[in-house]
């Protein structure tokens, strides 16, 4: 199992991922893409990355608005898992020009 992040850890892993805020209990960060399939192809591009970690995020969608949640469950909270993914959904939106 993953070890859960600090607080303070959390803040610093947040430095370096723009659009995201968050505590010990989760990250989330709603992104708005320039069309609804956009959007949806944004959602199949994180659903094949977070396949790949094998970690999942919490999805929202919402016309060409996005939000992802992301927490380790079994962790009670946010690990090193969740930044990864974070920076992955980031990467992923940003090559869509998000």
């Amino acid at each position: 199992m993953s070890t859960r992040l600090s607080a303070e850890e959390i803040q610093q892993r947040l430095a370096d991922l723009p659009g995201w805020s968050g505590d010990p209990q989760g990250l989330n960060r709603t992104i708005e893409f320039s069309d609804f399939p956009t959007a949806i192809r944004a959602v199949v591009l994180v659903a094949e990355a977070a396949e790949q970690m094998d970690h999942h995020p919490d999805i929202d969608i919402r016309w060409r608005r996005v939000t992802f949640a992301v927490s380790t469950h079994s962790a009670g909270g946010v690990t090193g898992l969740d930044t990864d993914l974070a920076d992955r959904i980031s990467t992923i939106a940003a090559s869509l020009s998000a």
